[in-house]
């Protein structure tokens, strides 16, 4: 099940401090990396499905809209984060099976972090272009 986790961010003198995740939050499903990915203004990504890997998403700037697909229900949920509004700092969950594509929305780039659960592995996911699941780009 994809959710949102609400994130703190906690004020001090010299700038905030961001949460991000702990061990044992909600959607935490084990460590393998944790990478960045940058988006251009009006760019999509996607879409692309994890047979294993858990996603822990947090944009680090700027504004993404995330789509997030069940092929098995044909129900597709979308999500608008961003670090620029206290409103919308969550973290994304997306658990494997799920297919995901997302697309910058500030001016610039925007940047993603994902804390994955399992190292990178080109054979454990599956890509399809933009245009395949149309009525459910973000």
């Amino acid at each position: 099940m994809t959710f949102l986790t609400p994130l703190k961010r906690i004020p001090t003198p010299k700038g905030e401090v961001r949460h991000g995740i702990r061990v044992d939050d909600a959607g935490f499903a084990g460590f393998g990396e944790a990478y960045i990915s940058e988006i251009f203004s009006g760019e999509t990504k996607g879409w692309k499905r994890h047979r294993l890997m858990t996603m822990n998403l947090i944009v680090l700037k700027g504004t993404i809209n995330f789509s997030v697909y069940d092929e098995s229900s044909n129900e597709c949920k979308k999500f608008l984060l961003s670090e620029e509004n206290k409103h919308l700092y969550y973290r994304l969950t997306v658990p494997p099976g799920l297919w995901m594509a997302f697309r910058g929305e500030a001016m610039g780039s925007s940047l993603v972090l994902n804390i994955a659960s399992h190292v990178h592995d080109p054979d454990e996911a599956e890509v399809r272009e933009i245009n395949e699941f149309r009525e459910f780009r973000p």
